[in-house]
């Protein structure tokens, strides 16, 4: 009984037909993987371990009744001159099962029936997808069984194969599933492979041969093509989260900055990958401010100083009664010095509290010995990179001027942190930029940014490198200069200059209409 133990051919014989049951068991093991999940989680594990040890028992039982195996293949009765067999008749129904069941799947995955919603999903019984295991079992052992009998000739070898396949079934079902589950292409590659198997089977039972070499080389095609393709996949993922990451502790230092601290939250990579609604994560407020702070990089200096028109300024040749009339009224802490009241040439920037220790010190009044030199920036300069200038020169005022050479205007960090944390009032400033009259109606502010027009209020005009504010809007769209109370309408938006002062657009309403 034993004596093959001492032949080497009988060894190599098991060695071969335990790889080629476990090749025809991944088969088996793929659809048991795609009927588990019809299973509540806790059920799948004994469901496969279930269905694979019946399906060993049912190998043993057929393995044992060898002599019965042999009339399976013997014609029982005739079609249209086709005869059929035992074999061929349970060939036909598995391959129809099989193309049923493999139809009925990817109908339901490709038309959207997944089975994400695990609060929805409706789960078949315990013992019915153990039956449909069975039913598969009984195809495939059958398969199993006679590649075992034509390929050796010692019952215990056949058993002993069998076995080793099934442990290793067992063992690699339960990561299978896993790994399958989690690729959704996975599932209808092998919905896809158990359909050529299907049709394959039923050709057999038929009468017409289909080598096994074509249907394992199809399918050891399309499963280098899915890898290669699930390695660009994780790829593409990887590098999508490395950025992910990266805008993540962006933002979150910049929330630290800012005395916020950011909210965690997991990130699963299905979910991630789902449009489905998630919690918010940052409050309005919150969004706001990293909205402005992230576009500081791209606008330009000139959006946010004060024009050379609105600057206050104190003349050196002015009378000392009124540079001292002019300190004690002005609220700013330093002012912009000229000379004969050339305001296109600024000397310079003082600062009050040197004034005023100079008139304690020794009574007199020598501006011209207290003038600082301003850092200078050019109009194109970024606010963030006109940031690190400022924190570079220790500085907390600029003159901007053009690529001539020329004046333009005057910016502080105060006005950078406006544009970061929004408009921070002064002492006595009552006026907004943007006030709501009535619901839909708004005075607004000719020298306020589109970008915080837009972001108010959601008004559709868009700043370019020409203009930034609403009034540079206007003059560009219009192309002239409006009259006082035009009205124009933009967009679903009626404008209507409320305030021109020498040839500026000092305050427009804007109203939105009523759609229809």
């Amino acid at each position: 009984m034993f004596e093959w133990m001492i032949d080497p051919t009988a060894w190599l014989g098991l060695l071969t037909l335990v790889v080629l049951e476990i090749v025809l068991g991944i088969d088996n093991l793929l659809f048991i993987a795609i009927l588990a999940e019809k299973l509540p989680p806790e059920q799948r594990d004994r469901a496969r371990y279930y269905g694979l040890a019946l399906a060993l028992l049912m190998r043993f039982g057929l393995l044992a009744s060898l002599s019965h195996l042999v009339t399976f293949t013997q014609p029982l009765f005739t079609i249209w001159s086709l005869p059929l067999s035992g074999r061929d008749l349970i060939l036909l129904l598995g391959g129809f099962f099989l193309l049923f069941k493999a139809t009925r799947e990817l109908h339901g995955r490709i038309e959207g029936v997944l089975h994400s919603d695990e609060q929805k999903k409706v789960y078949l019984g315990f013992w019915v997808v153990v039956a449909q295991i069975v039913v598969l079992d009984a195809v495939f052992s059958l398969d199993a069984v006679i590649t075992a009998v034509g390929m050796s000739d010692h019952l215990a070898i056949m058993m002993i194969a069998v076995t080793i396949a099934i442990v290793i079934m067992m063992w690699a079902s339960k990561p299978l599933t896993l790994f399958i589950n989690r690729h959704p292409t996975l599932v209808i590659l092998c919905l896809g492979f158990l359909l050529m198997i299907g049709f394959s089977l039923m050709a057999d039972g038929l009468g017409f041969h289909v080598p096994k070499g074509y249907l394992y080389a199809a399918i050891g095609f399309s499963i280098l093509i899915e890898f290669f393709n699930q390695l660009a996949r994780a790829n593409q993922e990887k590098l999508f989260k490395g950025k992910l990451r990266r805008r993540e502790r962006t933002a979150e230092m910049v929330m630290s900055l800012l005395g916020v601290k950011p909210e965690t939250q997991p990130h699963h990579e299905e979910t991630s990958r789902l449009s489905e609604p998630r919690e918010e994560i940052f409050s309005e407020e919150e969004k706001d401010m990293v909205s402005r702070v992230l576009q500081l990089s791209s606008l330009p200096i000139r959006a946010v100083m004060t024009v050379r028109r609105d600057i206050e300024m104190l003349d050196l040749t002015a009378p000392q009664q009124d540079i001292l009339q002019l300190l004690a009224q002005t609220p700013h802490s330093r002012l912009v010095v000229t000379r004969d009241n050339n305001r296109d040439a600024p000397l310079g920037i003082i600062r009050k509290r040197d004034v005023l220790a100079q008139l304690l010190e020794d009574k007199s009044l020598r501006i011209d010995s207290l003038i600082q030199p301003a850092l200078c920036l050019p109009e194109t300069i970024s606010v963030l990179n006109a940031l690190e200038q400022f924190r570079r020169a220790k500085n907390y005022l600029a003159f901007v001027v053009d690529e001539f050479g020329n004046f333009e205007g005057l910016v502080s960090i105060r006005d950078i942190m406006e544009e970061i944390a929004g408009k921070l009032p002064e002492t006595g400033e009552e006026e907004s930029e943007l006030v709501m009259l009535a619901p839909g109606s708004f005075r607004v502010s000719g020298d306020m940014l589109l970008s915080d027009l837009q972001r108010e209020l959601g008004f559709p005009a868009a700043s370019t490198e020409h203009y930034h504010t609403l009034a540079g809007w206007l003059l560009e769209w219009l192309q002239r200069l409006p009259t006082m109370d035009e009205v124009i309408d933009y967009e679903g938006w009626q404008i209507t200059v409320t305030e021109i002062r020498a040839h500026r657009i000092e305050s427009v309403w804007l109203t939105r209409q009523q759609t229809e």
